[in-house]
């Protein structure tokens, strides 16, 4: 089962910049995630939403390809492939995956203006190589479907900023 946590930081590019870090960590099999999402608040108190995946231009690809796949076989493969990836294109502007948007939208209203959130879905980490990378940011935790102890261990990390050594 995935575990989401969705933490905030004081400007707007700390979120991004701790999405970019999860990536590199994903690349080096540390860290699985489901989804990553930043939702940032900007000084004129406008919420936008940046997700990790384009899930139309996902579908344009993928229903161009079908479209292109089916339209050959019936001799019209240009016609095929633009009626695949408009159909792809709108159905994956439809679909919604992951971490809600409207959730993640109502938690970005609460933000300070100049602040961002990140948004993830963990399936599976080694936590103390993934929290010594990303502790060093801060944050503050806004949710999780953590346990309240597991909660406030994060916390007291990313508080910290950094792991103390033993």
């Amino acid at each position: 089962m995935s575990e989401l946590i969705a933490i905030a930081y004081d400007d707007e590019f700390k979120a991004q910049e701790v999405r970019l870090t999860l990536a590199r960590l994903q690349k080096e099999h540390l860290i699985e995630l489901e989804d990553a999402a930043v939702i940032i608040k900007t000084e004129d108190e406008k919420v936008k939403l940046n997700q990790s995946i384009n899930l139309a231009e996902a579908g344009a690809v993928s229903g161009g390809f079908w479209g292109l796949l089916i339209g050959t076989l019936f001799f019209v493969p240009l016609f095929g492939a633009a009626v695949g990836a408009a159909t792809g294109a709108i159905s994956g502007a439809l679909s919604d995956i992951g971490i809600d948007d409207d959730f993640m939208r109502e938690l970005g209203e609460t933000l300070q203006p100049g602040s961002s959130a990140l948004f993830i879905l963990v399936r599976k980490a080694t936590p103390d190589k993934v929290l010594e990378q990303v502790s060093k940011y801060g944050g503050k935790i806004l949710r999780t479907s953590l346990t309240k102890d597991k909660e406030d261990q994060l916390q007291e990390i990313l508080s910290n900023r950094g792991l103390k050594t033993q």
